[in-house]
């Protein structure tokens, strides 16, 4: 019997969220679509996150996914852009772990190493190697789209076999996951914690 599931990933961003979708039917995978969320018309943070969160919804009532990859923060210099990046993807997770979706999240190297066999190749190599594993007709002018379908099509080459990948299956696994990793005075958070100790 053949199987099949519709995988989203998602590039969290407060100035663009990049996702994608793809159909695995079997060991086949199929490109439904990819696109991207703009966000810097918004001047309030807190108004991005909100159509963060909606769209998200919207996806996922949508197109039904059985799953969910997200593209986690990297770790800069700028602490304020790490918070701001944080919060978007939070709200992105908040949303798929709201209609039980499991969720995925993958470093942005081992995406990069899952599509292209470089985890520092660039946007570009990664948007022609799914352009070409898809039979993609064109790429976006913006790539923040095929950095969420990079994560999907991660997501299905990892399957099976999470490693650099935290899961969750819902709320409850979120949280029972993060709730004993906290440190004592709350410096960190417990994701940053987990994602460290899974490069």
């Amino acid at each position: 019997m053949i199987t099949e599931k519709i995988i989203l990933g998602i590039d969290p961003g407060t100035t663009i969220m990049g996702f994608g979708l793809i159909k695995v039917v079997g060991k086949k995978m199929e490109f439904i679509q990819m696109n991207e969320l703009q966000l810097s018309k918004y001047d309030d943070h807190y108004l991005k996150l909100k159509h963060i969160f909606e769209r998200t919804i919207e996806l996922i009532d949508t197109h039904n996914p059985d799953e969910i990859a997200i593209e986690a923060p990297f770790y800069g210099k700028n602490v304020q852009s790490m918070l701001k990046l944080g919060r978007a993807q939070g709200v992105a997770m908040a949303a798929g772990l709201s209609r039980q979706i499991p969720i995925t999240e993958y470093l942005p190297k081992k995406i990069k190493m899952a599509i292209t066999g470089n985890g520092n190749a660039s946007k570009e190599q990664v948007a022609l190697m799914l352009k070409s594993l898809l039979n993609l007709k064109s790429l976006p002018k913006n790539l923040d789209a095929t950095d969420g379908l990079a994560a999907a099509v991660c997501h299905f080459y990892n399957y099976g076999k999470i490693e650099g990948g935290i899961s969750y299956s819902g709320w409850e696994s979120f949280v029972k996951q993060n709730s004993s990793q906290t440190p004592k005075g709350g410096s960190k958070n417990s994701i940053e914690i987990n994602i460290r100790k899974k490069k």
